[in-house]
């Protein structure tokens, strides 16, 4: 019963999973720092009103507050922008750039002449049509 608990335990995508658990909590805490402590100043700078949570609609004795929608919005496409700019950009760069130096690899199949099935590229017959390939 143990043995296969261990066995889940060091498989590969269980430790990833746990190490991207950690790693994406970490810098959830620093994305929302960047964004309260740097974003949310400059757009106070600029407009001078940072936080729009006082912002209310009085409809039939209910307060609607719309201000604090607004600021998570606000809040959610800081953080949006952040993580792109920030992670997901230079990540497709790396790889982008990582791929230009990979050389493709051999192919193993081609295209039979007569029914264009897809067929190894050492067959000297097709396995569909069963014609006879040219060497």
């Amino acid at each position: 019963m143990f043995k296969g608990f261990k066995q889940f335990i060091l498989r590969g995508n269980v430790i990833d999973l746990a190490v991207a658990v950690v790693i994406g909590a970490a810098f959830g805490s620093v994305v929302t720092s960047f964004v309260g402590n740097i974003m949310n100043k400059l757009i106070s700078a600029v407009v001078s009103k940072p936080d729009f949570s006082a912002f209310k609609l009085h409809v039939h004795g209910t307060d609607i507050t719309y201000g604090a929608f607004i600021n998570d919005l606000v809040g959610f496409l800081l953080i949006a922008f952040a993580v792109y700019f920030f992670m997901v950009a230079p990540m497709n760069h790396l790889k982008a750039r990582a791929a230009r130096n990979v050389v493709p690899a051999d192919p193993t199949t081609k295209k039979c002449p007569e029914c264009l099935s897809e067929i190894p590229i050492a067959a000297k017959r097709c396995a569909f049509c069963t014609s006879v390939l040219a060497t």
